[in-house]
């Protein structure tokens, strides 16, 4: 008969094929940790690009969004009192000084554009022009920075 050791335990032997592993500390070693930082750095970089440009696009469909909220509340204040306001206030305040004023015309008041900026108003009381000048608050620009208006 071998000589096969014994389990301390249960005093079983074992055989060739069952033999107990070495015991030795477990964890990750430096190398491992440096490698799976790579990899994730990695995918943040091929990442992050696409996020940045859907949340662009994600703001000039707001400003869109909230410009022709504000083009249909402009045109109910038309057909109430005839004409245009002079400005975007005259949706939340009576400035008509008592004509068929039936507002306010927004709920929650005149908003800003994504970039916090006001919304470009302009009106001779028969025609308006109304548009956002996108992320750099300054006429004309490209990209992001581009005006945004229906």
């Amino acid at each position: 008969m071998t000589n096969y050791p014994r389990c301390f335990a249960t005093g079983t032997r074992f055989t060739h094929a069952a033999r107990p592993m070495r015991l030795r500390q477990q964890g990750f070693t430096l190398i491992e940790i440096l490698v799976v930082m790579a990899i994730i750095a990695m995918l943040a970089i091929m990442v992050a690009p696409n996020i940045f440009n859907q949340q662009a696009g994600a703001m000039r469909d707001v400003a869109l969004s909230e410009i022709s909220t504000l083009e249909g509340a402009l045109d109910t204040y038309r057909l109430d009192v005839g004409e245009y306001p002079d400005s975007l206030e005259g949706l939340e305040e009576d400035d008509t000084n008592g004509a068929r004023w039936n507002g306010p015309y927004l709920r929650r008041g005149v908003p800003t554009d994504p970039w916090d900026n006001p919304y470009v108003y302009e009106s001779n009381g028969r025609e308006f022009t109304l548009m956002s000048y996108g992320a750099d608050g300054d006429r004309g620009g490209e990209g992001d920075d581009a005006d945004i208006s229906l």
